[in-house]
């Protein structure tokens, strides 16, 4: 198993980064979210890898953070997810919006990437949310960690009927999630929903 690649980046195109290690190109399949943070050509950089061996091809895959390799095998082990629709989603959704988004049981959301149909999306967050919600801790960071607690207990309470009335205004669990997460929960759910909206439109302005 290759753990990682560490060189100098010979190409980079859409959805491939070349690294070459020891006189070595490796081909690393990946993400718009990798290939948003790597340099520019000539420059070194470090990617984790995962390998995947079919009958048919050999490929390599390569990813910025270990959270966003964790994530690619996560989705891979979905049943009807290979590893291009896995690509696909994340280069949509960076890690932290991708976990928060199952975790919500977001599933319209995961119809967004190209190839993700309504049943396999429903699939990925049918198979994955108990997991990411068990593993959360180490998955999720920061605002982002807090706002899967909330989400999870979205059921009740003022957070809960909070981010239930935003989400019939239109914006999704996953949007909506973290900033109600770092509201002080005892606050009525109208004042949190005024909150969230103010801080919306702050970002818009």
């Amino acid at each position: 198993m290759i753990y990682s690649v560490h060189g100098t980046l010979l190409a980079k195109e859409l959805s491939l980064a070349v690294v070459e290690c020891g006189g070595v190109g490796y081909a690393c399949r990946t993400t718009f979210t990798t290939l948003s943070q790597l340099g520019n050509v000539g420059e070194t950089v470090f990617l984790y890898t995962a390998l995947s061996v079919r009958e048919d091809a050999v490929e390599l895959f390569g990813f910025a953070t270990k959270q966003e390799l964790q994530c690619f095998r996560l989705l891979t082990t979905v049943s009807g997810v290979g590893p291009k629709a896995a690509l696909a989603i994340l280069s949509d959704l960076p890690p932290d919006r991708f976990l928060l988004t199952v975790a919500a049981g977001d599933s319209k959301q995961l119809t967004r990437s190209k190839g993700i149909g309504v049943k396999t999306a429903q699939r990925i967050v049918m198979e994955l949310k108990d997991k990411i919600a068990g593993e959360s801790i180490g998955l999720l960071s920061g605002d982002m960690a807090a706002a899967a607690s909330v989400t999870a207990a979205s059921g009740g309470g003022n957070a809960g009927e909070a981010i239930e009335a935003l989400v019939t205004l239109g914006y999704t669990q996953a949007e909506v999630a973290p900033v109600v997460a770092k509201l002080d929960p005892s606050l009525s759910s109208s004042e949190m929903i005024r909150r969230t909206l103010q801080e919306f439109g702050k970002k818009r302005s």
